[in-house]
């Protein structure tokens, strides 16, 4: 099969899949490399991409998604008649640095840091899929570890917690003193 057909192959399969479509599996798809199949997706990420229309390919770490660029959301929502991007309040966008940050953290030091309670907010972002839980601690009553999800990276629109903002001197300063 040559590289045309197997970009087309992806874009399918990226299409009726719907969630967030792994490099692994792709290459299964393909009955390739994994590498190879990664090349494959990042070639069409950028196909998409210069084209600039209004469906474009996302990708999160080493898994590809299809996406709609941030300016079509206004006609996005007047089509569907809801405010799909909900706003995140500033103590919920507080509670998801920290967990971004900090991860795998666990309630009681993201309370510590914020010198609020936290578990409402907690749940808040669990349910809205943008925290989740990722085990527990081995410190005494073994408490849950919270960390981000997938969803965390496309709702912010970055491929990697790698992409974060790095924390200004002062700020990495107060976090690190709270621990």
């Amino acid at each position: 099969m040559d590289r045309e057909k197997m970009k087309s192959v992806l874009e399918s399969v990226l299409f009726v899949w719907g969630e967030p479509l792994e490099a692994g599996l792709a290459a299964e798809v393909l009955q390739t490399g994994r590498e190879e199949a990664l090349s494959l997706l990042e070639e069409l990420c950028e196909d998409y991409e210069n084209r600039k229309g209004g469906i474009r390919i996302q990708r999160m770490e080493n898994a590809f998604q299809f996406y709609t660029p941030g300016e079509n959301h206004e006609f996005l929502q007047r089509l569907t008649g809801t405010d799909k991007e909900k706003k995140l309040s500033r103590s919920a966008m507080e509670t998801l640095a920290i967990i971004a940050y900090k991860q795998p953290v666990t309630r009681s030091e993201i309370e510590e840091i914020r010198g609020v309670k936290c578990a409402r907010m907690i749940e808040g972002l669990v349910q809205k899929g943008l925290v989740e839980e990722q085990g527990r601690s081995q410190s005494i009553g073994r408490p849950v570890l919270f960390g981000t999800t997938p969803l965390f990276l496309r709702y912010f629109g970055i491929q990697s917690l790698e992409q974060l903002p790095r924390m200004e001197p002062e700020q990495e300063e107060k976090e690190n003193q709270g621990e």
